[in-house]
């Protein structure tokens, strides 16, 4: 399924979409998150991570569980439902990123629409609106599968557009739909510490709920569709802002004799301390840059938090300077290195200046 037919695909998905639905999607993609949405946490149990609960009800542990994409977040995350026990089908582009997950138990099916009508509940992680929408909506997509009775969770950081349209798509089936864009990196995904920010269909929520609680530490109920990617943007909007500012930071220090060592600790002491910085500030000091979260996915979340903000007249300068630095960063071939590599955009622009 190329990406370059994703227009066609959103063209198919809208016609098929009702009047209603339609209008719908066009006057209120961002409808306000409520105050009184629901927060869980996973309590503190004696059992293994990844031991099953005798009070767990036999049809949730039986659930046949499909997840389409397996990159940096998605791998992880399968694996995770590996290791706890259920029944998981894999797809990926790329089939060879399904062959460690295929050698740990898992089964493949060659299609998005085979993996969606062999299993009860479809997670999905893909990089970008053009690929959820084509992984859903196209040809051999999951929609093709859906049929009433299942479920469709799409965990992919969309904007609000994007998650209505998918959301129309997999509800004309009969089925369920969630989004459940999370926070957190490649190393919270590893360790099941994900954070869930959903919205959808509440009687979906409450089945997958076992499932969000193997992967992530919490997770929040936030009311109608587009309520989660809002949320998801706008803390990712933060999220990259922040770092621009530490970045500049560090190379201000620098320049004017700091030790950058020394400052990253002073930073986490104070009333500033993140834990992102604690974690990615060394590195950045060495000019390393492992790859957690890409750069070109950070730089994609601000351009759509950007659209948010102007689809309500909402001032951004903060997020928009920031924007173009990760921009430049990206055109500077730093894409695939970890969003810390910003940085790297500061130290150009201060050589361009000398």
């Amino acid at each position: 399924m190329a990406k370059g037919n994703c227009s066609h695909h959103l063209s198919t998905c809208i016609l098929m979409n009702s009047t209603t639905a339609t209008m719908s999607m066009r006057s209120s993609f961002f409808p306000p998150i409520p105050t009184n949405f629901t927060r869980s946490s996973r309590p503190i149990s004696s059992l293994s991570k990844f031991s099953t609960s005798s009070s767990t009800p036999p049809s949730i542990i039986q659930a046949r569980i499909g997840f389409l994409g397996l990159g940096i977040m998605g791998s992880p995350m399968a694996h995770n439902l590996l290791k706890a026990g259920y029944d998981v089908t894999v797809w990926n582009r790329t089939k060879s990123k399904c062959e460690p997950l295929i050698s740990l138990g898992a089964k493949y099916e060659s299609t998005p629409e085979e993996v969606a009508a062999s299993c009860d509940v479809t997670f999905a992680m893909l990089a970008d609106p053009e690929s959820a929408v084509d992984v859903a909506c196209g040809n051999h997509g999951a929609a093709n599968g859906m049929s009433q009775g299942k479920g469709y969770v799409d965990v992919s950081t969309v904007d609000g557009d994007t998650s209505n349209l998918i959301s129309a798509r997999i509800k004309a089936t009969g089925a369920l739909f969630l989004e459940a864009p999370v926070s957190g990196s490649k190393k919270p995904a590893e360790d099941g510490q994900l954070i869930f920010l959903t919205a959808g269909d509440r009687s979906l929520y409450d089945t997958v709920s076992p499932h969000l609680d193997i992967l992530g530490k919490s997770r929040f109920f936030l009311g109608d569709v587009g309520n989660g990617a809002a949320m998801k943007l706008v803390v990712n909007m933060i999220m990259g802002s922040m770092m621009a500012s530490f970045s500049e930071g560090l190379l201000l220090g620098e320049k004017v004799g700091l030790d950058p060592s020394v400052l990253v600790e002073v930073v986490s002491q104070g009333a500033i301390s993140a834990p992102m910085f604690s974690m990615k500030g060394p590195s950045m000091v060495q000019s390393n840059y492992p790859t957690a979260f890409p750069l070109k996915h950070q730089q994609k979340d601000l351009r759509l938090a950007l659209g948010l903000a102007e689809s309500v007249s909402q001032p951004t300068p903060i997020a928009a300077a920031a924007n173009e630095l990760y921009k430049l960063a990206k055109s500077s071939g730093l894409g695939d290195h970890d969003f810390s590599a910003v940085i790297e955009a500061l130290k150009v622009k201060l050589q361009h200046q000398t």
